[in-house]
Order: structure tokens, then C-alpha cells, then sequence
């Protein structure tokens, strides 16, 4: 890596990305290829590769950073931040060095854009210099990120023309659009003439690390275990509006440990007929054997993800077919393999600028899969190395884990809403992971891929008091809280615990009802008699909707009570306005009970944030 580093200081651009769920990663390969087409040099990589010692000798470089969760920076560039915040680093660091910043977020969040925010901050401060005034993209637009994107391209290549002409030798406006740049996928496949293979669950991690690019958890190899459902119970009502599930694992491996507050990745099941469907419309082998390798490797270069597999195995395990939609550089690519001359114009209008609107509508507003979008454009017939590239990888999906190791031994909890919705145009659509969790019958036994990873919510002392918030499904990790502090309680003392749920109906939604009512009474740890309490807002059992925020305010003296002790605060669950009124419905307690300014009481919430006592874990 550092000789490839060092050699790249001549005249390149250096594009380094962050990315989460992958969108920032399209975005840098989008500037990469652009940046190409233009005959400018580039080096592409991931922040989790680069040397940050390095970059005082870099000329120009555009970081494309996403915002993840409430302000947080991808796994990958943390890192590379912990270093550009070392007090060693001078003013001047950075002198000479051009550099901007594209920012991936989402202006539902209270924390839109923060790491793009921070980075193009800090590197301003360590004497950067900028190209152009940092892009930030919003998943709220309505062409998505890329709504900002394509203008704020256009104006990158003027400005880099402008600074750095030696870097665009034909200018900034002239595109090479030539079937040169498309001909040459980045994978390579092998074709295996083998009698039989024996490929099984097992095989998921090799599978998995054979796929290009990013891994769908940023792991590769085997998963941590293999989980095996025990229990899939409905914990909703029939015809209640919907369907939340508690699932019960147990873990193949007994030294698999979790805390309380920590994730659970999955990888979903595919559903067998969509995969059959795509590989019966591309033509494809579904019992060829083959290996995949980056293009220009050798193929024998004893690396354990290059085993041969089955073509079936390797799309169910790494191709996202029949739930994800395809990127937008999937329909430039398409339009070269349209023999349907309206099919090719329709593809290139498409992947234009002028058609980027119209591209949103179709695709992401209607959640088209890579299987319908391929099924509309009949004319194409794309080579299997380019499907494996620019198919979305099948990526894990993360719960909360709902359970306590310390009172279920060996086991694993999720309490999972089962997503469903309809598009703009009236199509059923379900959620690919909890679908497939909802269908599986513990009876059957199925060797689920998971891995464990911590979340955003730490596990508390025993003598930590808390106020739990999480209406809805944002109850599942506090379920594990509170299970954990009552089996804690039967031997020590434990500081109490306040918890508001809220949920639709008393009937209909009310998750784990005899769970906190029990905890509630009889000096249990929910209970009132012990300096906690269990609040519940049904938000549409009466005329006016009563929301969680709603009860904490209702009960604010005795919310300041347990602040006033030094108690943490944890909210879970939704990430559209809830954290953000949850929030504000605590300054206004702080402000009146404390007898402070409105001012006073953000910043109170604040230092409580900078101590780590006021943690949100929210999903959308």
C-alpha cells in the first residue's frame, strides 16, 4: 500500500472516500470515472487504506464523506480522524495541499451532513486550501444525492482547470465518451470444470470475501456464527396495521458473548424464485462453478475467497437481485448492451444529467430491483463479470439485540417490525430481511450468517440510574437493559430505572406488555416505589395523539429528579422526528424543573451529551 502511495504524487488526483451502506463509494467511483473521461490521472481509495501521514505531500484531493446514524463517521475513517485531530498538527500542515469535500446525509437528521461539516473544518484549519465550497448531498432531494452532485461536478472541474490545469490537459469540459471506458469491468471470472462441489452455508464467508468492493458489514470472511431460530412470535394484534415479531436465536458457538446495547448484522435469505428469475433472464449457468478475482490478478493466487462455487450459491449470498435498486452507472453500462435502439436511448437519457429526475422517479422512488429493471429492458444482455460489479452486494441488516446473555444463556433476541409499503404507483414492496425472518419456521433449522458488533448505547453499571425512551420497536434494546438490571437486582443494589414506550393502540401494538407491567410493580426495578416508573403514551387511542415526549413532560419532576442523580439517558427508535422532539421535550424539563433559561438547559443537555451520559440509537 505505501508504495502505491508514493507513487502517486505526480499529477494525480487523489479521491478518498467513507462510506457506510455504499452510496459514498458510488459517489467517488462517479468522480473517478468522470475525472478519467477528462484524462486527469486519479488514485481512488478508501480512507481505512490512505496513510494520513501523506497527505502534506498530496496536490489535490476531494474526500467524499457519508453521515451515519446521529453525526457519526463511517467505520472506516475513524482513524484517519482520530488522527487529523492530534494537537502535534500544526496550522500549516496542510500548506499547499487543494483539497474539498462531498458530504452524504440526510436532512431528516438532527446531524445533516456533520462529518463533511467537520473534515472540510479541520482540514481549512490544518492550512488546507480549497478547491470549491464543500457539496453536500441530501437523501431528502427529490433526485437524491445526486440532485447536488451533478452540478456541484461541473463546477469541480472548472475550479481544478482554474488551479491545477496540468491535472485536465484537454480542459475541464472535454468528456471522452468512448466504449474503451466501459469494455473493461474490474472483475475477472474463472469458469471451473469441476463434478461436483459440495457448497454450503459454511461457505458464506469465502463466498462473501470473493465479492469486489466492500463487504456488506465492512467484514470479510466468516461470520461470527451461525444462529439458529428458535422462536418467531407475533407480538402484535391481526389487522392492527402491523407486524412486529420477537425472535428468539440460539448460537451455535458457546463463546460468542454480546452486552446489552449491542447490534446484530444479519445476512438475509434471498427468495429463491427472484434469484432463479434473474439468472434465467441473463442467461446464466446456475451449476457452473466459478471464482471471482479483481481484473489483472492472477486467479491461483492461494487467496481462500477465490475457492471455486456454484454461479446460484455466489448470486444468493452476494447479489442483492430482487430487493435493492440499481445505481445509476448500472443504466450507463445497460446502454451499451441494448441492441433495442428506444431501449438504448431511454438507458442513455437516463444516465444524462437531463434525465437524472425522470431516473429517480423510475428507480429509487419506486424501489425498482436490479430483476424488474432488468426485465424492462429486454434487449440487454449484460457479460456476468459486469453484473457482478455493479449488482448491489446482498448487505447485512442490523438489529438492536433485545436480550440479556446473563438471563438467556446461549441465546440471541430480536424484536423485528416487519417492513411493508407501497411506491408512488401502487406496488406492493416488503422488506427483504424481516420478510425472510418472518417466513422461516423454527422447526426448520437454518444456519443463519451474523456477526456482533457494538451499537450506540453502552452497557450501564448496575448503579447507574437511567431514563430509557423508545416507543415502538426503539424498546428492544431496553428490553435487554432492564432484564439485566432486574437479575443484577437479586443479588446487589441497583440504581432505578425510568422507561417511556409508546406505541398506536393499548390492543394493537403494545410490545411486551406483561414484561414492564411486571417490572413496574411489586418494587421492581421499572417500579415507582423505587425512584424509576414505566410511562406508556398510546398515541391513537383517544382524539388527541399522545406521543412519548408528551408523558416525559407530564412526569417532569420526576425526570429531573433522576437527571438531577446523575442519571444517563437513552432513546431508541425512529430517525424522522422523534430523537429531535425527545430531545427538545428534555431541554424544556431541564429549563423549567432547574429553574434555567431555555439556552442554559441545551447546553446542560449538551455537557450531558460530552460526558456520555445521552446516547441515541435511531433507524430509518
Amino acid at each position: 500500500m505505501k508504495e502505491i502511495q508514493q507513487q502517486q504524487h505526480h499529477h494525480k488526483l487523489l479521491i478518498l472516500y467513507a462510506t457506510q451502506t455504499g452510496n459514498a463509494l458510488d459517489a467517488a467511483e462517479r468522480l473517478a470515472r468522470e475525472a478519467e473521461r477528462r484524462a486527469c490521472p486519479i488514485n481512488l481509495l478508501s480512507l481505512h487504506q490512505y496513510e494520513p501521514n501523506l497527505l502534506p505531500q498530496e496536490e489535490a484531493v476531494v474526500f467524499v464523506v457519508s453521515t451515519t446514524g446521529q453525526g457519526d463517521s463511517p467505520d472506516s475513517m475513524k482513524v484517519f480522524w482520530r488522527f487529523l485531530l492530534q494537537r502535534s498538527l500544526s496550522q500549516h500542515w496542510l500548506k499547499g495541499v487543494h483539497y474539498t469535500v462531498f458530504g452524504l446525509g440526510d436532512s431528516g437528521y438532527q446531524k445533516y451532513n456533520f462529518v463533511a461539516k467537520k473534515l472540510d473544518k479541520r482540514l481549512k484549519d490544518l492550512g488546507g486550501t480549497t478547491i470549491l465550497e464543500r457539496g453536500l448531498g441530501d437523501d431528502q432531494h427529490p433526485s437524491g444525492y445526486e440532485g447536488t452532485l451533478d452540478p456541484w461536478l461541473s463546477s469541480l472541474w472548472r475550479m481544478l482547470y482554474t488551479i491545477k490545469p496540468e491535472f485536465l490537459p484537454n480542459g475541464p469540459d472535454v468528456s471522452i465518451q468512448d466504449t474503451a471506458l466501459i469494455d473493461q469491468p474490474k472483475v475477472q471470472i474463472t469458469y471451473h470444470n469441476i463434478e461436483s462441489h459440495f457448497s454450503t452455508a459454511s461457505d458464506t464467508g469465502s463466498v462473501r470475501s470473493m465479492h469486489p468492493g466492500k463487504s456488506s458489514s465492512d467484514r470479510s470472511g466468516h461470520p461470527d456464527c451461525f444462529l439458529k431460530m428458535v422462536k418467531n412470535l407475533p407480538l402484535t394484534r391481526p389487522n392492527c396495521g402491523k407486524d412486529v415479531r420477537h425472535f428468539e436465536f440460539e448460537l451455535e458457538s458457546h463463546a460468542i458473548e454480546y452486552d446489552t446495547g449491542d447490534v446484530l448484522e444479519i445476512l438475509p435469505g434471498q427468495d429463491s424464485a427472484a434469484v432463479d428469475a434473474f439468472i434465467r433472464r441473463c442467461n446464466l449457468d446456475p451449476d457452473a462453478f466459478i471464482s471471482v478475482s479483481p481484473r489483472g490478478m492472477d486467479d491461483c493466487n492461494g487467496h481462500g475467497s477465490r475457492i471455486p462455487v456454484k454461479l446460484k450459491t455466489y448470486v444468493e449470498l452476494t447479489m442483492d437481485v430482487a430487493s435493492a435498486s440499481p445505481r445509476r452507472y448500472f443504466f450507463e453500462v445497460m446502454s451499451f448492451f441494448a441492441t433495442a435502439e428506444h431501449e438504448k436511448e431511454r438507458l442513455q437519457y437516463f444516465s444524462s444529467p437531463e434525465g437524472r429526475d425522470d431516473l429517480y422517479q423510475y428507480n429509487q422512488k419506486e424501489r425498482r430491483t436490479v430483476l424488474e429493471v432488468l426485465e424492462d429492458f429486454p434487449s440487454v444482455q449484460m457479460p456476468l463479470e459486469w453484473l457482478i460489479q455493479l449488482v448491489p452486494m446482498l448487505k447485512t441488516r442490523a438489529f438492536s439485540i433485545s436480550s440479556s446473555q446473563s438471563v438467556h444463556p446461549n441465546q440471541v433476541h430480536l424484536t423485528v417490525s416487519v417492513v411493508s409499503w407501497t411506491t408512488p404507483y401502487k406496488r406492493k414492496k416488503k422488506g427483504l430481511c424481516s420478510s425472510w425472518l418472518a417466513t422461516l419456521d423454527p422447526r426448520n433449522a437454518v444456519g443463519i450468517p451474523a456477526w456482533f458488533q457494538k451499537g450506540s448505547l453502552p452497557t450501564a453499571s448496575p448503579s447507574l440510574p437511567l431514563i430509557l425512551v423508545g416507543p415502538g420497536t426503539g424498546c428492544a434494546p431496553f428490553r435487554g437493559f432492564i432484564e439485566e438490571r432486574a437479575l443484577q437486582s437479586k443479588t446487589i443494589s441497583t440504581a432505578p430505572i425510568m422507561f417511556f414506550f409508546g406505541c398506536w393502540n393499548e390492543d394493537g401494538d403494545f410490545l411486551y406488555k406483561d414484561l414492564w407491567l411486571n417490572h413496574s410493580q411489586n418494587n421492581g426495578v421499572l417500579s415507582e416505589a423505587n425512584g424509576g416508573g414505566f410511562y406508556v403514551a398510546f398515541s391513537r387511542d383517544q382524539p388527541e395523539k399522545v406521543y412519548v415526549q408528551h408523558k416525559m413532560k407530564e412526569h417532569s419532576g420526576r425526570v429531573w429528579n433522576l437527571l438531577a442523580d446523575g442519571a444517563a439517558v437513552y432513546i431508541a427508535g425512529s430517525s424522522t422526528k422523534m430523537p429531535t422532539d425527545v430531545t427538545s421535550a428534555f431541554e424544556e424539563i431541564v429549563s423549567k424543573e432547574n429553574e434555567v433559561s431555555k439556552e442554559d438547559a441545551v447546553r446542560w443537555i449538551r455537557a450531558l451529551e460530552r460526558c456520555g451520559k445521552y446516547h441515541i440509537e435511531a433507524w430509518s
